[in-house]
């Protein structure tokens, strides 16, 4: 008999800011209501079919936020917003997000649906007139419409098929009302609802196995020393200073496991490590926090036992006597039993089958399982085989017919009845595991090594940050001023931004339509650990890691040398003509205010005669008044680095005052006006000396625009990702613009 050991791995990464307590992206509340519930449900029909779900910890504490509608994000406030309410900025981000589905099954499946992306356009909205353009096509009809399929898309197939609600929208197909969209909330809370409870049940009548990931989705060995990563690349770049943090790698693996224990009511014994990354420092870490077993890739165990695993021209691997079987992992003391993927035979499920009718797909699958068992019993004098099924349990399903029900359906009924394959969960299969290891090749699941997480110099940017934020913990946790409260808050930023998913994304390996998103929440986690600290947050956190591709093009150049008025006022129509420009549309875009209002900041000029820098800020409102009100505007430059220029209003007069940052202290120290000039009335003009900028002729300027509250809060920032750069004029400015 062949064991079939398949594992599910459910994960997503924690999208929300603790700071501002909004979840960034949808995909934990989307996910749920399409795959989390109905693919551990449908074994209720397969009563013996037995197999693992490795459910990621910062998925499910996501899960139970939504559930109980504590958790909340910009998708789903705008998907129950009236229709007659929506503003402007509220249309340009429901038709940019509200299509982000698989085409051909969730979008022209649904003909209302596939006739609102038409009418919209299919690709991106990268400016303000293609925004305002599709906008004037949707009437509140269309958008209502919208609101409803954008949610109604995703619902479980169970419901599709047979809850009465659903068949009901599903029917009307158009001409939505405000009561159906609070019908279809009401099936998305049940669905929540019900997703965790399901699993638990699951495993009490012995169905399933849940195994757990270390809590926030970390690649385990890269925080014991990311110089690991030398083993396979020996020469690639390092971050700034090695990322060491054993204790931290310890604290998300015994988290993960107390986690499990709350919801489940017993702690885990099986391990995913997350991306399936190993090494012999985890060994010793995984068996003290109670895993008896964990798995990887196949290509891990092959580059352990020093050999290649070969396939024939149907795709069995030749060595079956070598793969198919649990082996048990010695390293620093200790020892886990580990299993390694098929991973031929993984991502036939994942990326293969979506295009075959089920019951071929799952035929030709369980065809596979069996003839690859008959090999393994026939080289190994009649043992039974151990066959690992792992891959993601959630994404694949939209590119398949329903959902992947009816191939799960097929696969799980011949697994069921199948005389030579018998289902086991991965404990079941690693029980008695023989074979052992004196060590572990280092790397994941993707190649045997860790280029994806740190291979790229934006990968390697992310790491240096993170070791400067974590080694400022330190010096924190060892400050008796510091509150406890704000450490623990600190250190939960940190353990948040050492997940792996926000390192996925970076580099030329993978991209997605929100990459600036990840990457914006990685970088604000950190700065976030700072904040709680109290301690100043350095300038390359404010700024992109991202250097394949920078944001949406929303700066002009300077072509002219400016002579302004500095009065506070549009002089003359020429005075900033050959300015350099900043278009500001929307304040959420750069820092995910929770309460979405209106940017202040509408418009930035900026341009240099032979010695000054100028700056003009424009406003929703008179400057004079912002200022009156407590505002502080502030030119925060990145180049050069560690000086502010801040504008406020003191006992009924403007000051305009150098900040320059103290490296060895917190805050900012006032270096007084110098020689700059500044004026305030309908706009803010700005004049600084390029001297006092410690900047000469033909260098780099780069800085952003910062508003800040009454109490010192900054509360926008502008651009987004990346600063205004520009270069000081020399000598050959003016020949160059009259040349182009």
């Amino acid at each position: 008999m062949t064991r079939v050991a398949i594992l599910w791995h459910m994960h997503q990464p924690y999208y929300e800011d603790l700071a501002t307590r909004e979840h960034i992206l949808p995909w934990v509340r989307l996910h749920a209501l399409k795959d989390y519930y109905g693919m551990v449900a449908l074994l209720r029909e397969f009563p013996g079919v037995r197999m693992t779900f490795n459910l990621v910890p910062s998925l499910l504490v996501q899960l139970e936020a939504f559930a109980e509608a504590r958790a909340r994000d910009r998708f789903l406030e705008l998907s129950l917003k009236a229709a007659a309410d929506l503003d402007e900025g509220d249309v340009d981000f429901i038709l940019e997000n509200f299509f982000h589905a698989q085409r051909q099954h969730m979008i022209d499946a649904y003909p209302r649906y596939g006739e609102l992306l038409a009418r919209r356009g299919g690709g991106a909205l990268t400016s303000l007139t293609e925004r305002r353009a599709a906008g004037a096509r949707f009437g509140v009809d269309d958008l209502r419409d919208l609101q409803v399929w954008h949610k109604l898309a995703w619902i479980d197939p169970f419901y599709l098929d047979g809850d009465a609600r659903i068949r009901t929208l599903l029917a009307k197909g158009r001409g939505f009302t405000e009561a159906d969209k609070q019908i279809l909330r009401e099936v998305e809370l049940e669905l929540l609802n019900k997703v965790i409870p399901e699993y638990r049940q699951a495993a009490e009548r012995g169905q399933i196995e849940l195994s757990a990931s270390p809590f926030y989705h970390p690649i385990v060995p890269l925080m014991c020393d990311t110089d690991v990563y030398l083993r396979t690349h020996p020469d690639a770049r390092r971050p700034r200073e090695p990322f060491r943090r054993p204790e931290d790698a310890a604290d998300q693996l015994e988290r993960a496991a107390a986690c499990h224990a709350r919801l489940f009511g017993k702690r885990p014994v099986g391990l995913w490590p997350s991306e399936g990354s190993v090494s012999d420092a985890i060994v010793p870490l995984v068996h003290a926090a109670g895993f008896s077993w964990m798995a990887t890739d196949e290509m891990i165990l092959a580059r352990t036992l020093g050999i290649a695993f070969t396939r024939d021209v149907r795709g069995q691997v030749e060595q079956p006597e070598r793969l198919y079987a649990p082996y048990i992992v010695r390293a620093g003391g200790a020892g886990v039993a580990c299993t390694f993927r098929d991973h031929v035979l993984s991502d036939l499920i994942g990326f293969v089958y979506s295009g075959w009718a089920p019951e071929a797909a799952a035929d030709d699958f369980v065809g596979r399982l069996a003839e690859a068992g008959r090999r393994y019993a026939q080289r190994t004098g009649g043992e039974e085989a151990l066959i690992p099924i792992i891959l993601d349990g959630e994404n694949a399903w939209e590119h398949f017919v329903g959902g992947g029900r009816p191939f799960l359906r097929a696969l799980y009924q011949r697994l069921e009845g199948h005389s030579e394959l018998r289902t086991v969960t991965m404990a079941e299969g690693c029980a008695g595991a023989k074979k052992e290891l004196g060590g572990i090749f280092p790397g994941s699941w993707i190649d045997a090594n860790f280029y994806i997480w740190i291979g790229h110099a934006d990968d390697q940017k992310g790491w240096s940050q993170l070791a400067d934020a974590r080694a400022a913990l330190d010096v924190a946790t060892g400050n008796r001023s510091v509150d406890p409260a704000a450490l623990a808050e600190a250190r939960e930023e940190i353990l948040i931004a050492e997940g792996s998913d926000w390192f996925w994304w970076y580099g030329d390996d993978h991209s997605s339509a929100h990459d600036l998103e990840f990457d914006d929440l990685f970088r604000r986690h950190v700065r976030n650990a700072y904040q709680r600290l109290q301690a100043p947050i350095p300038d390359e956190l404010f700024v992109s890691n991202i250097s394949k591709a920078a944001g949406p093009a929303v700066q002009t150049e300077p072509n002219a040398l400016l002579a302004p008025k500095i009065d506070g006022e549009e002089t003359s129509y020429f005075e900033w003509l050959g300015a350099g420009t900043l278009e500001v549309h929307d304040v959420a875009g750069a820092m995910h205010q929770t309460d979405r209002r209106q940017s202040l900041v509408t418009l930035v000029h900026f341009g240099f005669d032979r010695e000054r820098l100028f700056v003009r800020v424009d406003a929703s409102q008179r400057i004079v008044d912002l200022l009156a009100g407590g505002r502080e505007l502030s030119l925060k430059f990145f180049t050069p680095g560690g000086v502010r220029f801040s504008v406020r209003q003191a006992f009924g007069r403007l000051t305009g005052s150098y900040w320059d940052r103290q490296r060895n202290a917190q805050g900012w120290t006032e270096r007084g006006p110098g020689g700059a000039a500044a004026a305030a009335g309908t706009v803010l003009e700005v004049a600084l000396p390029i001297a006092d900028l410690g900047v000469a002729s033909g260098q780099p300027v780069a800085f952003f625009v910062s508003v800040y509250d009454d109490g010192g809060a900054e509360v926008e920032r502008h651009p987004a990702h990346r600063p205004i750069e520009l270069t000081a004029p020399d000598d050959l400015f003016e020949a160059r613009q009259w040349r182009a």
